[in-house]
């Protein structure tokens, strides 16, 4: 894959336009090399069964956890946000990296699973993550070390399979010391443990293969969606009110209508659920009743190729309407900017509202504090440069398919993503299934 600074390169040397290094770079997200490494690490399975036939054939002996391994949690050292010093050196919390910090107190290789907060999984297991060299950890995460006989890469694909849900207590979902020591351990013969570890080794390198790929490709969209829009021909200067029909908002209860009556049914749409290319309505935590939806709805007149806009709070997320919203409005706060189709692509509009480009525009308009918010008539008077529609389509094609590489769950990476992770999850399970071994009389 050619590198984002070649592509630069190109473009400052003028030796092709934006679009056509975009079109020219682009790469499908399949890899035969990835396939070939599940086929082989799928192949070892046979070696493995041969050697837990010959090795452990009646079962294996199961473990409290904290015989495996040596838990350091004495160790860990809390600091609050506003007494870190920035550095270098990952400081890791329940959930993985939560900062970086200008010292460390471990150096090593280590496992650390979630104690408090955040500490569990959709499916009820931990939240583990594995941590190499100079770090800090606070006490929001359990930390272990690996001991003679248990392969500690072998306890980081274990402990993944162990339903912890009723295990967590509390108000702040908590695994605590003593059940978190006495989680039980499968423990085969060590050549098994390697072997277990090479096969599933295999399946985690190419979901962090295509992670990284997909860390890319997004950096690649943001750069080109910005080479995009900042276009050096300002013969078609235009206010961003020039091509809208209407900019309205939303509403909010105060004397107009309750949230969450027992009759709600609707879904009130705030900024949380802007962001996406379409409106993540399902996950608003609020709800109104069709009155309510009825009387927002007069004000903001939702409609099909609308684009919300966040103007208040967080400032510049940004979404467009492509299904008639039934069953759901938004708060005030949402811009709803209706575009005049004869002038502005309704898609070309969204993605011009999510680049860095127009963000720098309205940047100097925006007010308040602690909430920020960008007043309505400042927003309308915001110049920006309007290609022509056959441009904008031509524009959209492209970062449409960017946005199916980047985004859509149901293609493109994270698709594939999603996939390699349930391929190492079953197998995952598969293989670190036991017998247990009967204890002796």
């Amino acid at each position: 894959m050619k590198t984002i600074s070649k592509q630069k390169e190109l473009i400052e040397d003028n030796e092709l336009d934006e679009i056509s290094v975009i079109r020219k770079f682009r790469i499908t997200a399949t890899d035969v090399k990835k396939d070939i490494k599940v086929i082989k690490a799928v192949k070892k399975i046979n070696k493995l069964e041969e050697l837990i036939e010959k090795l452990c054939p009646d079962g294996v002996e199961y473990k409290e956890l904290e015989r495996c391994c040596n838990i350091l949690d004495n160790m860990r050292k809390p600091v609050t946000k506003s007494a870190r010093q920035t550095g270098e050196y990952p400081y890791y919390g329940a959930n993985g990296i939560q900062d970086y910090v200008s010292n460390y107190i471990f150096d090593g290789t280590y496992i650390l699973v979630g104690e408090d907060g955040s500490v569990m999984t959709s499916n009820g297991t931990p939240i583990v993550t594995w941590a190499e060299g100079k770090i800090w950890v606070n006490n929001h995460a359990h930390i272990i070390e690996e001991i003679e006989g248990v392969s500690l890469r072998y306890l980081y694909h274990f402990i993944q399979t162990i339903n912890v849900s009723t295990l967590i207590h509390g108000n702040i979902p908590k695994l605590n010391q003593g059940d978190f020591r006495n989680l039980k351990i499968a423990v085969p013969p060590i050549e098994v443990q390697n072997e277990i570890v090479r096969i599933l080794d295999n399946f985690t390198e190419l979901t962090a293969e295509l992670t990284a790929e997909l860390t890319a490709r997004k950096q690649q969209d943001e750069y080109y969606r910005d080479k995009i829009f900042d276009l050096k021909n300002d013969a078609n200067k235009v206010k961003i009110s020039d091509v809208l029909i209407s900019l309205k908002t939303g509403l909010n209860p105060r004397k107009f209508f309750s949230l969450n009556t027992d009759n709600a049914e609707g879904y009130y749409v705030t900024v949380r659920e802007l962001g996406n290319r379409n409106v993540d309505y399902l996950n608003s935590k609020d709800k109104v009743n069709q009155i309510a939806l009825n009387r927002i709805n007069e004000r903001s007149n939702l409609e099909i190729n609308d684009v919300l806009f966040s103007g208040t709070g967080t400032i510049g997320r940004v979404s467009i309407i492509e299904e008639y919203p039934i069953n759901w409005n938004v708060k005030e706060g949402v811009y709803i900017l209706k575009p005049d189709i004869n002038k502005i692509n309704p898609v070309f509009l969204m993605y011009l509202m999510k680049s860095n480009y127009m963000k720098k525009l309205y940047s100097n308009y925006i007010v308040g504090s602690p909430v920020s918010s960008i007043p309505m008539k400042d927003l309308k008077n915001v110049e920006f440069i309007l290609p022509s529609l056959d441009k904008q389509e031509e524009i959209v094609s492209i970062l449409d398919k960017f946005d199916k590489l980047c985004n859509n769950i149901s293609e493109g990476l994270p698709a594939e993503i999603e996939a390699r992770q349930k391929q190492y999850e079953y197998y995952r399970d598969k293989l670190l299934t036991f017998k247990e071994l009967k204890k002796a009389n």
